[in-house]
């Protein structure tokens, strides 16, 4: 009789346990309650801004549009960035009375060495950026400048993963976006000889506008 091949024997021990399934041992385990603690809802803000910062990101707070608008100065004529594209109309109205040129058009990213967009939630606990293509911006936006600047209010902030899943779905109604990306920093990669290198894949350089919605509200 010819002996089983160790394919055959392993597609054997898989039928038998279809055949002779096994309830699970603990069924009484609980799947939903988180297994840390996600961070305190009034202090979502420093959790993002701890967590981000491990990751080589640059955080700003913001108390008012003038903070954000004088920062985004400073920032981008500091960097010396050049050119910056931003195609958002929210953010094309706040540049309309600052001395920046910005180009909108989409085949001139390649030319820019700054993006400026808005995002869709941050995430307190990772520290990451949520962005995706339904937010009106080229996906090259995201990768191909050398510097890219996020802006964001309190209100997008979100403590975990799922909550960043869930909200971008109830915004879209279930049909979701065809690219949805996390970001935590800046573009990096250990792969070449375990050296890392930033910049390899996307931005060397991530900046986090956060402004502060409650009082902006008030």
């Amino acid at each position: 009789m010819k002996e089983s091949t160790t394919k055959e024997k392993v597609l054997k021990r898989i039928r038998d346990a279809l055949v002779k399934s096994m309830p699970p041992p603990y069924g009484g385990v609980d799947m939903e309650t988180p297994v840390i603690d996600p961070p305190p809802a009034d202090r979502l803000d420093e959790a993002f801004a701890t967590a981000f910062t491990e990751s080589k990101g640059m955080f700003v707070f913001c108390r008012n549009v003038e903070e954000l608008t004088d920062g985004i100065t400073a920032l981008v004529k500091g960097k010396a960035a050049g050119k910056l594209y931003c195609n958002e109309g929210f953010l094309k109205e706040l540049l309309a009375g600052l001395s920046l040129p910005y180009e909108d058009e989409n085949d001139k990213i390649a030319s820019c060495q700054a993006a400026l967009t808005g995002c869709e939630s941050l995430v307190a606990r990772h520290g990451s950026i949520v962005l995706s293509s339904r937010q009106g911006v080229s996906r090259k936006a995201f990768v191909m400048p050398d510097i890219h600047i996020v802006v964001a209010g309190t209100h997008q902030l979100v403590a975990d993963t799922k909550d960043a899943y869930r909200q971008i779905s109830e915004k879209y109604s279930g049909n979701l976006p065809s690219l949805i990306t996390f970001v935590g920093g800046p573009s990096r990669t250990a792969d070449i000889e375990k050296t890392l290198v930033y910049g390899m894949h996307g931005p060397r350089e991530v900046y986090l506008f956060l402004l502060d919605m409650t009082t902006e509200t008030q």
